[in-house]
């Protein structure tokens, strides 16, 4: 069975370039510009490895695994972290938060290639990294940013199961709400947090709760 391999990067050349390498490897690859379009595709089909820019905008590396690794369909998966910062605090940056592998470019191909047999052979299990739980983020988040609309105690748990990925269906079923129940809770977070979406809210809450980490 072919394995599947994400491959994430706002550089063309770099996208082009490895995901044929690997290709010609016997590996199935799904290329994206930015962590957005990937995580929604994520949603739809877990892929057996995926890698990682860490310098992109709106969502970068570090917020890309903050999210990954807080979802419990994603966090097992194996990441790759590719980028041109060799700093020792940005690597270990990068394994905090839950990256397998900080490999700095430019890089050897054939070095990418036994890190990926590597990972996929034994499939290591990383676990979550973050320092302090979702709901303390939350709290934490809240304290300091006094102009913020407070949310109520289950607009803090739908917040949270939205974080980790679940649908408006699989909230309701966690919480025995229903899905219309669940569509009001969204529709109010999206008012206070002045959103247009899940994907805007969970975009602004990811880079507000983790700003300067």
């Amino acid at each position: 069975m072919t394995q599947t391999i994400m491959l994430i990067d706002d550089d063309v050349c770099l996208l082009n370039s490895v995901s044929t390498y690997l290709i010609s490897q016997h590996f199935s690859v799904s290329i994206f510009n930015n962590a957005q379009s990937a995580l929604e595709q994520l949603s739809r089909r877990l892929p057996d490895l995926i890698i990682v820019d860490i310098m992109m905008s709106n969502i970068d590396g570090y917020q890309f695994l903050i999210i990954i690794r807080s979802n419990q369909l994603f966090y097992k998966i194996p990441v790759i972290c590719l980028t041109a910062k060799g700093m020792t605090k940005d690597r270990i940056k990068g394994y905090d938060l839950g990256c397998n592998v900080y490999l700095t470019k430019p890089f050897n191909p054939d070095e990418l290639l036994s890190i990926i047999k590597n990972l996929l052979k034994y499939q290591v299990k990383v676990q979550n990294s973050i320092d302090l739980p979702l709901q303390d983020k939350l709290d934490n988040f809240e304290k300091s940013n006094l102009s913020f609309a407070k949310l109520t105690g289950k607009e803090k748990i739908v917040l949270q199961l939205l974080l980790k990925g679940l649908r408006n269906k699989e909230i309701a079923e966690q919480l025995n709400i229903s899905i219309r129940s669940v569509e009001k809770y969204v529709s109010k977070l999206l008012s206070k947090t002045s959103t247009r979406n899940r994907t805007e809210l969970a975009q602004f809450m990811i880079t507000k709760m983790y700003k300067g980490e």
